[in-house]
C-alpha cells in the first residue's frame, strides 16, 4: 500500500489553489497585522500530533490566525525596511517551481532551469556593463551573496600580489551590516574609510590607503554600495573602481537594493563605474519584483569563483564531468553563463543544495518584457521625487536629503524617538502603513521606502497626514 503522503489529493489541492487564487486576487494587498501580535502558542498547541489533522482545519487555522499575524510586505502600504512587490506572474511561477521540486544544484540535474536562470543573469550583467562571459548564480539574498563574493576576493588575493595573513577589505561605515558579518565569518577585518556625505569616494579611499594607518597595507579588496539601505545613496563607483584597479584590489559592489535602478535611464549615470566590479550582488526580490529568496550574484571572471567554491566529494565528481553523448566545446574558451561548458550553480557560492530561485523572475521578465520593468522602476523613482517635494512643502516635516533613488528620509519636527515609535504602532494598528522609525546622523527620523509602483503620492500623503 502506498504511503498517502505521496498520493495526489484533489480535495487538498483545491483547498490550496482556492486560497492562492483569493490571495493573488487581492487588490490592493492589505497590510494585515503582525508586528505587535501576541504569542500564538494557544493557537498552535497540539496541532502537530501523531494522528495529524484534516487539511481544511490546518488551512483554516493558518488563514485565520497565522497569515493575519504576518505583515504583507507586498502591500503598497509597507514602506519600512526594503519592501517587496512581486509580480503576479512571478508568484504564479514560484508555485510551478515548488510543485516541480526542482533541485537546481547542477547542470546534470537541471540544465533547463539553469539555462533560464543564466539568461536572466546575462540581462543583469549586460545592464551593469560587465563583459561577455560574466556569470554566477542566484543565492538566497544579499547577505549570502556578499559572503560568497568576499570569500572569492580573499582567496584570490594572492593572484593579485597581495598577502592574506592579515587581509582586510575597505568599506565605509555606510556599508550594509551583512558586509561586516561576512568579514567576521571569513576571519577578516574591515578597513573603514570615512564617508563623504555618506558616500564612499575614490579620493577618500586613495587617501586612506596611501596613509600610514595601521592595516592600510593589508587591504586586498573594497566594497562599495549602490543604494544604501537607510538612505538609498550610491557610492562613487567610478572613483572607487579606478582605485581598486590601480591597486589590484578585489572590487565588490553591493547593489542588493539599488541594482534594480539599472533598468531606469533617468538614474543610470549614478551607476557609472559598476562595470568595473569583480563581483556584484543585485536582489530581484527587492526592486525587480520577484518573490523572496532571490539574489543575483555575478562575477566578472566566474572561473575565479569556481576555483574557490566548487566542492570536491566522490559523489559530486559526476556533476563536474561531461555526460556520455553530450558534446561540450571545452576548447572554445567560453566560460560565461551562456557558454558550452556545463554550468553548476553550486560552483559560484558557498551553497550546495538550492532551489531554482531565479525562475520566477525569468518567467516574469519573459512574459512582461524589460520595458515593463523599466517603466515600473521609473514610476517608483518619480513617486519618490514627488513625495520628497510633498514633505518639503509640509510645515511640520523636514526633508533630510533629496532622494537619490526611492527612499525619502525626513523628520517630524519636535518628535522624540518615543513619538515615532508610538505613531508607528498606531498607523499599523489602523492599517494605514507599516513604517518604522530610523536614525539619521544620531537623531531619530522617519523613512519612506518606496518600491511598489502602487505606493502612490496619494498613499504617501495619507501616511504623512497622520503625523500632523
Amino acid at each position: 500500500m502506498r504511503n498517502p503522503m505521496f498520493v495526489f489529493d484533489e480535495h487538498t489541492a483545491e483547498l490550496i489553489f482556492g486560497y492562492c487564487r483569493e490571495r493573488l486576487a487581492l487588490d490592493p494587498v492589505p497590510l494585515d497585522y503582525g508586528g505587535y501580535a501576541t504569542p500564538l502558542h494557544d493557537v498552535l498547541d497540539g496541532l502537530i500530533s501523531p494522528e495529524g489533522n484534516e487539511p481544511a482545519r490546518v488551512l483554516e487555522l493558518f488563514a485565520d490566525h497565522l497569515a493575519s499575524a504576518v505583515i504583507s510586505s507586498d502591500s503598497p502600504r509597507f514602506v519600512s525596511f526594503i519592501p517587496a512587490a512581486p509580480t503576479k506572474a512571478s508568484l504564479l511561477f514560484d508555485m510551478v517551481v515548488s510543485s516541480s521540486s526542482l533541485h537546481a544544484t547542477s547542470w546534470l540535474e537541471a540544465a533547463g532551469a539553469v539555462s533560464a536562470e543564466n539568461q536572466v543573469l546575462d540581462v543583469l550583467a549586460d545592464l551593469a556593463g560587465l563583459p561577455k562571459g560574466s556569470g554566477g548564480c542566484f543565492v538566497s539574498g544579499g547577505s549570502a551573496g556578499n559572503l560568497s563574493a568576499l570569500m572569492v576576493g580573499r582567496d584570490t588575493a594572492g593572484l593579485r600580489g597581495h598577502g592574506t595573513e592579515r587581509a582586510k577589505f575597505a568599506c565605509s561605515e555606510e556599508a550594509h551590516s551583512s558586509v561586516g558579518k561576512a568579514l567576521r565569518v571569513l576571519g577578516l577585518e574591515p578597513f573603514v574609510v570615512a564617508a563623504v556625505d555618506h558616500r564612499l569616494t575614490g579620493e577618500a579611499l586613495e587617501a586612506a590607503l596611501g596613509s600610514d594607518r595601521v592595516g592600510a597595507a593589508d587591504v586586498v579588496g573594497v566594497v562599495a554600495t549602490a543604494g544604501t539601505t537607510n538612505a538609498g545613496i550610491v557610492d562613487d563607483l567610478a572613483g572607487v573602481g579606478a582605485v581598486a584597479g590601480r591597486r589590484k584590489l578585489w572590487f565588490h559592489v553591493d547593489a542588493a537594493y539599488g541594482g534594480g535602478a539599472l533598468f531606469a535611464p533617468s538614474v543610470r549615470p549614478l551607476f557609472e563605474g559598476i562595470e568595473l566590479a569583480d563581483s556584484l550582488v543585485v536582489d530581484p526580490h527587492k526592486w525587480l519584483f520577484a518573490p523572496y529568496d532571490c539574489a543575483a550574484l555575478i562575477y566578472r571572471q566566474p572561473a575565479l569563483a569556481k576555483a574557490v567554491h566548487a566542492q570536491d566529494a566522490a559523489y559530486l565528481d559526476v556533476i563536474h564531468e561531461a555526460m556520455p553523448g553530450v558534446v561540450h566545446d571545452v576548447d572554445s574558451g567560453t566560460e560565461g553563463a551562456t557558454g558550452d561548458v556545463p554550468w553548476n550553480p553550486t560552483d559560484y557560492a558557498f551553497h550546495l543544495t538550492r532551489r531554482a530561485r531565479g525562475l520566477p523572475l525569468w518567467f516574469s521578465l519573459a512574459v512582461h518584457g524589460t520595458n515593463a520593468y523599466r517603466d515600473a522602476v521609473e514610476t517608483v523613482l518619480t513617486n519618490a521625487r514627488e513625495v520628497a517635494a510633498l514633505v518639503s512643502a509640509t510645515p511640520y516635516l523636514e526633508l533630510l536629503r533629496e532622494p537619490t533613488l526611492s527612499i525619502v528620509l525626513f523628520r517630524r519636527r519636535g518628535w522624540s524617538r518615543a513619538d515615532y515609535e508610538a505613531w508607528s504602532a498606531r498607523v499599523l494598528a489602523e492599517q494605514v502603513a507599516f513604517m518604522t522609525p530610523t536614525t539619521w546622523e544620531g537623531d531619530p527620523a522617519a523613512r519612506l521606502a518606496l518600491l511598489h509602483p502602487d505606493t502612490t503620492v496619494e498613499v504617501a500623503r495619507e501616511i504623512l497626514d497622520t503625523m500632523a
